[in-house]
């Protein structure tokens, strides 16, 4: 945004400011969740926050109080996360994103109150996780997770030389799908287990990924907007109590 600067009676163009806490990450690390824009581009290009990779044998998973990685438990069992396996910035599966779920399934759902998933799918293999990156979404897994929708959105890593060029879920192989839909549906399902707690109900397009992505944004938004007006308002009277202003 801008705003007009008289100047000898003309107006010129002048970029607004950015709020003071927003440079505070120049010198402090940005929450990944809440302090990292998903990007300008969004829904059609996102910069997503990678928790866990394919080499990994532990289950790693972002603390939401500080944005830390935190092991969350050990992979018990043979699954193998088949992507790149992390977290929309700024997002929320809260009310909208159940909606949609509900719609789709017709059942009376609730999000799970987390950032939305997403996997990114790349022929290069990138050793650690705790990193940002570019994807294009391409489509999504409806999962439905103890009764909550907890949908899984595919992208690609934006310029792989492999699946950079995918439009859409009906470039990925059928392969590549079924290992995606194998590894969510049993990565917490014991051997011995007799009833599934989770369930892939659809595997669907583009356009209805970014109707999911900008419902977890609006989520979000209704969750959490106020942040930024209650950063911008302490900074301000932090500032004006430094100043020694009444």
């Amino acid at each position: 945004m801008s705003k007009l600067v008289n100047d000898n009676e003309s107006f010129i163009a002048q970029p607004r400011p950015e709020p003071l806490w927003k440079l505070l990450g120049t010198l402090y690390k940005a929450h990944p969740w809440h302090g990292v824009s998903p990007g300008e581009k969004a829904p059609a290009e996102l910069l997503c926050f990678v928790e866990v990779v394919p080499s990994d044998t532990v289950k790693y998973e972002m603390d939401k109080l500080t944005g830390y990685l935190r092991l969350d438990r050990p992979q018990k069992y043979s699954n193998v996360c088949p992507a790149l396996y992390g977290f929309v910035p700024q997002t929320l599966c809260g009310t909208r994103v159940a909606a949609l779920s509900s719609e789709r399934v017709g059942a009376d759902l609730k999000g799970d109150g987390d950032p939305l998933d997403i996997c990114i799918l790349t022929e290069r293999p990138i050793s650690h996780g705790n990193i940002l990156v570019d994807c294009i979404p391409i489509g999504g897994l409806r999962m439905l997770d103890h009764g909550e929708a907890d949908d899984k959105i595919v992208a690609v890593l934006k310029g792989d030389a492999a699946y950079g060029g995918y439009k859409s879920i009906a470039d990925v192989s059928t392969a590549t799908l079924d290992r995606l839909r194998h590894y969510f549906l049993t990565y917490k399902q014991p051997p011995d287990a007799t009833t599934a707690t989770s369930t892939i109900t659809h595997v669907y397009g583009q356009a209805e990924a970014f109707d999911v992505i900008l419902r977890s944004l609006a989520d979000y938004d209704e969750r959490f907007g106020a942040l930024e007006t209650l950063l911008t308002e302490a900074l301000h009277f932090m500032s004006r109590d430094a100043r020694g202003d009444a």
